[in-house]
């Protein structure tokens, strides 16, 4: 496989689970008294709807590139995968509805997990650009 299609599909996955979650959101604004959904079922909604879109740009960003197609496949790879961790995250908040906000309260582990989060996704950007520019320039 090589990086634009793990990239396309990636973002097919995440647009297909963007619109299950839409259904869950829904529902439970339809239950809800306030006709609001719990927060993180909101954001795992729209976060899959975001990450669909991203998934999509690095698609465009790595069929321009000239890097090595392991190079790119290694990057998609890391921001996907963290893309898929924070809906999942997400997700599991919604359903047990048992935070509005979790950063709040977080725990040593959680704290690291969020900035291998930040350097891999930052990171594996930062290669698929690096990639576009030299491809462009």
């Amino acid at each position: 496989m090589n990086a634009t299609s793990l990239a396309l599909l990636s973002s097919a996955t995440f647009f297909l689970t963007a619109l299950l979650l839409g259904v869950w959101k829904y529902r439970a604004m339809a239950a809800s008294p306030s006709g609001q959904a719990h927060p993180y079922i909101d954001i795992a909604h729209r976060a899959s709807l975001l990450y669909a879109f991203a998934a999509s740009m690095l698609a465009a960003f790595t069929e321009v590139s000239q890097l090595s197609n392991t190079l790119e496949l290694i990057a998609v790879t890391l921001l996907v995968a963290y893309f898929a961790i924070a809906i999942i995250g997400y997700i599991i908040h919604g359903a047990k509805k048992d935070t509005d906000n979790q950063i709040k309260n977080m725990s040593a582990g959680m704290g690291a997990l969020m900035w291998s989060l930040i350097v891999a996704e930052i990171g594996g950007f930062l290669i698929i650009f690096y990639g576009l520019i030299t491809a462009l320039v």
